[in-house]
């Protein structure tokens, strides 16, 4: 079953409320998505934490119901 873009993007809201969230549909089939997700909460930590932060928001659906996530991450340019 694939997962909607709306679904993606506020599950990441409510993890990282301040967060802006950009999220695209790579092959219109629902399950190959790129997103861009700029947060306060990312600052000081490696790309790897953020994208954990990120996957840890999707609560499990990565594998099942969202096949693929390119994820682009960063803190707020100050």
């Amino acid at each position: 079953m694939a997962m909607d873009a709306h679904e993606i993007e506020r599950l990441i809201r409510e993890a990282l409320p301040d967060a802006t969230v950009e999220i695209r549909d790579l092959a219109g089939d629902g399950d190959h998505y790129a997103a861009v997700v700029v947060s306060e909460s990312f600052r000081g930590k490696t790309r790897v934490m953020q994208h954990k932060i990120v996957y840890d928001a999707l609560k499990g659906r990565m594998g099942g119901e969202l096949h693929a996530l390119a994820l682009q991450t960063s803190a707020p340019q100050t």
